[in-house]
């Protein structure tokens, strides 16, 4: 991996070394595509162009190497930071900005390659991270010999029935050997118990309301979106489920 690198100081003499230096760093490389000597230009270069890796430091004129780590936090492709200074005092507070190092000048060359070592193992993890979350979660149904992924977020409810779990979706119903202890623990935020052998996905509530169970007693039912069938309500559940109805108004 080649690290495409903006190296920011306001010395040139500072910015000529590092350039020396990372020419002797192989593992891995960086390719110096842009020099800045203000946080102001550095911002200009970081909308600009595609980089790995800022080395910056943090005393400037005008906007400092802080202030331009702090605005780039919001990004979720933003380069990693690694902070080159004479001074040592502001170690805490860069870490604290998600800076991956903190080089103290003079800057020493095996130190640096350590410090590109890290950008590295940072960014292929973001890189990873990022790749995991753009798959979709999905429930593997089988049956009859068949094999088929539905994506959680198109299941309305999961209820428990003798031994097998009712897999709902706007379209049909798959039957699931599982718990539903195992999804109400694994996806505490997507699903909500909504009774002992019932689970509802959130954002899919629409309405709760009144029933008669023909038995001279009332009951307490969910809508859900896009299905016509009610999903009953437990007692002991009723005021959580009020609780979310008010969250999603």
């Amino acid at each position: 991996m080649t690290l495409r690198t903006l190296i920011v100081d306001d010395e040139a003499l500072a910015r000529s070394r590092m350039r020396t230096l990372l020419r002797d760093c192989t593992s891995p490389a960086a390719d110096v595509v842009a020099e800045a000597s203000q946080g102001a230009e550095a911002q200009r270069h970081l909308a600009a162009l595609a980089l790995d890796l800022v080395l910056l430091d943090v005393h400037m004129p005008g906007v400092d190497g802080i202030e331009v780590a702090r605005a780039l936090r919001s990004r979720p492709d933003a380069p990693a930071v690694v902070f080159v200074t004479a001074h040592a005092s502001h170690a805490v507070t860069a870490f604290d900005l998600d800076a991956v190092d903190y080089l103290t000048k003079p800057v020493r060359a095996e130190r640096l390659q350590q410090a590109l070592q890290k950008a590295e193992r940072f960014l292929k993890e973001r890189r990873a991270l990022q790749a995991e979350a753009q798959v979709p979660e999905t429930v593997l149904i089988q049956d009859r010999g068949r094999a088929e992924r539905v994506p959680l977020s198109e299941v309305l409810y999961l209820k428990s029935e003798y031994k097998y779990l009712t897999v709902r979706t706007a379209t049909r119903s798959h039957i699931l050997d599982g718990s539903l202890n195992e999804f109400e623990e694994r996806y505490p935020n997507r699903f909500l118990r909504v009774h002992r052998n019932a689970l509802v996905a959130r954002w899919a509530i629409r309405a709760l309301e009144k029933y008669d169970d023909g038995e001279d007693a009332e009951g307490w039912a969910l809508r859900l979106d896009a299905i016509p069938e009610p999903v009953a309500v437990s007692r002991r559940q009723l005021a959580a489920v009020r609780e979310v109805l008010k969250e999603t108004r």
